[in-house]
């Protein structure tokens, strides 16, 4: 199976270094120039708990992405998700299947723009990872990751997936409903990414304090209770749970949106905040916190630097 991440960021790599190290065929494709010079140079490096890990793969930016893709894994940002899909359509051919395993919501809206139904595999993911240079990641602490088709994908093709993810250590299961996890998930997101970019602290020092953690908690409950009007059963004890874990095993992580808010850059906070603020206005509920979060980060990015 040859499999393209497209978004080499830290998760995009993290996926792509594993499944290559397992056996996998992969090319990573990111429109970093540097990163991508990096990786083909001296290899992706991943550090861990223990050690660094030197892994041999392929980088390329997308225009010279070359081949066809049995499996495309979408790891860009929301608002790079159709940009990025149009710049490597050249590897798609009538046996492309499509993952995603992006934060926030509207992402299977955006791929079923370019795929059927029956191509597009829907997907959450808990594990930590941060970008420290040029062709170097760090993931400290393990996670899960859940799949399920969106439309009728055959179940030997949606299987081989989960057993190549499984193979690679990132604990895959298919789901028969995975809706309930991808809110469960920007629950989490949503307290825990913009409370870190507004506050500069890592996981663990958002978690120090009672308020903190009492912030974090409100949150998350705000947007699952707007994924409840909306008829989803979601497992509030199981979100209290992964960011209780987070604040331990996670201490030191920096969330993507935490590191795109130091760095100046555009962050993902419409497709997660500002989404649950849409779904909660249309819903008839308010989700104060979460909106309050919402309108600080755009503050800050108005005000980034070019």
């Amino acid at each position: 199976m040859r499999i393209v991440v497209v978004g080499a960021g830290a998760m995009g790599s993290l996926y792509g270094g594993r499944l290559k190290e397992s056996g996998q065929d992969v090319v990573l494709v990111d429109i970093w120039a540097e990163h991508v010079a990096a990786i083909n140079r001296g290899g992706l490096k991943i550090q861990n708990e223990k050690d660094v890990r030197v892994i041999p793969i392929s980088a390329c930016l997308p225009h010279d992405a070359g081949g066809k893709a049995d499996l495309i894994i979408v790891f860009t940002k929301t608002f790079h998700t159709e940009e990025a899909l149009n710049s490597v359509k050249q590897l798609v051919y009538d046996q492309t299947l499509v993952l995603t395993l992006q934060n926030g919501l509207g992402n299977v809206e955006l791929l079923n723009k370019f795929f059927s139904p029956d191509k597009i595999i829907l997907g959450t993911t808990n594990f930590p990872s941060d970008l420290i240079g040029p062709g170097h990641i760090k993931s400290l602490g393990a996670g899960e990751t859940k799949i399920m088709a969106f439309g009728n994908c055959e179940v030997n093709r949606l299987e081989k997936i989960r057993k190549a993810l499984d193979a690679a250590g990132f604990k895959c299961s298919v789901e028969k409903d995975i809706f309930p996890l991808i809110w469960e998930k920007v629950a989490f997101n949503a307290a825990m990414n913009s409370l870190t970019s507004v506050t500069k602290l890592t996981v663990g020092r958002l978690g120090s304090s009672p308020e903190g953690r009492d912030l974090t908690f409100q949150v998350a409950d705000e947007v699952l209770t707007v994924a409840e009007i909306k008829g989803l059963s979601v497992n509030r004890e199981r979100v209290r749970k992964m960011i209780m874990e987070a604040f331990v095993e996670h201490y030191d992580h920096m969330p993507s949106m935490l590191q795109d808010t130091l760095a100046g850059k555009k962050t993902e906070i419409d497709s997660i905040n500002g989404a649950v603020v849409k779904e909660a206005s249309e819903a008839g509920t308010a989700v104060p916190a979460t909106e309050v979060l919402y309108k600080i980060i755009k503050v800050l990015e108005k005000n980034r630097t070019p």
